[in-house]
């Protein structure tokens, strides 16, 4: 069987072909590995980076000693 796909559909660009099941057993596991911030901890991150421009920041070995953690 030959399935002929007219080239201004594709951009020019290569196509493949999955089932069904495969496409939707991918769009899960895409699903299941993106993440989605909360506001929360969008502000904490933007907290975070402006703290290291500031280089109000620890290093890890830093924190580790802080925490007792070091040998």
């Amino acid at each position: 069987m030959t399935v002929t796909i007219p080239s201004k559909l594709t951009s020019g660009k290569e196509l493949i072909a999955i089932s069904l099941e495969e496409y939707e057993a991918l769009m899960a596991l895409k699903q299941a590995y993106e993440f989605q911030s909360t506001s929360v901890q969008k502000r904490a991150l933007e907290r975070a980076r402006k703290n290291r421009k500031k280089g109000e920041a620890l290093t890890l070995g830093e924190l580790k000693q802080k925490l007792g953690l070091t040998n």
